[in-house]
């Protein structure tokens, strides 16, 4: 489509004020309460979301030397889904994998599903939205555990409620597309 960075972090922004940001009383997955939701859910599962979305973290990620992105299940699964289809479009090498909340106990009995990951493998974490960060945190230790290197996470909104700095505690530097602030709250 040929967009610049801006042009699709615009188009990004605006749909996810007029689609995902909810504004009401709601509980999140962190037990805290919030007088907002931001659903990302809503935006990477459409087209167009999907699209703006895995073209900037494709961008964000561009000369980082990575070997694969991915992230916890549910947050990433659109996510990589769209960063696989675009690399692959554009003839980039990088693997996709999901990090379940627990191994299978039947089959091959993964926690991190897709393209085999060796030992020292550099990966980008991703999710929709970081609260406290928790979900990254797992995902992380998930890969510390087959010696997979995860150091930076990616998410489209930081709620700015502490996953900056949860995720600094276990090595990882959270970058964010937009903060919560980007929307006025």
């Amino acid at each position: 489509m040929g967009e610049n960075l801006k042009d699709l972090k615009e188009k990004l922004h605006s749909l996810l004020e007029k689609e995902a940001l909810k504004r009401g009383n709601f509980v999140l997955s962190s037990g805290k309460t919030s007088n907002y939701y931001l659903d990302g859910r809503v935006i990477t599962l459409t087209p167009e979301g999907s699209y703006l979305v895995a073209s900037i973290m494709l961008e964000m990620a561009k000369g980082r030397n990575i070997d694969a992105i991915g992230g916890p299940t549910l947050g990433a699964d659109p996510i990589v889904g769209a960063v696989a289809a675009l690399a692959y479009q554009k003839s980039l090498p990088i693997k996709t994998f999901i990090v379940r909340k627990a191994a299978k106990e039947h089959g091959m009995a993964k926690q991190v599903e897709g393209p085999a990951l060796s030992a020292g493998s550099k990966v980008i974490l991703v999710d929709d939205v970081a609260t406290t960060g928790k979900a990254l945190i797992e995902a992380k230790q998930a890969l510390d555990k087959i010696g997979v290197l995860a150091d930076t996470a990616f998410v489209i909104v930081d709620r700015i409620e502490g996953a900056a700095d949860n995720l600094a505690k276990v090595g990882i530097k959270l970058e964010s597309i937009f903060s919560i602030a980007d929307f006025g709250l």
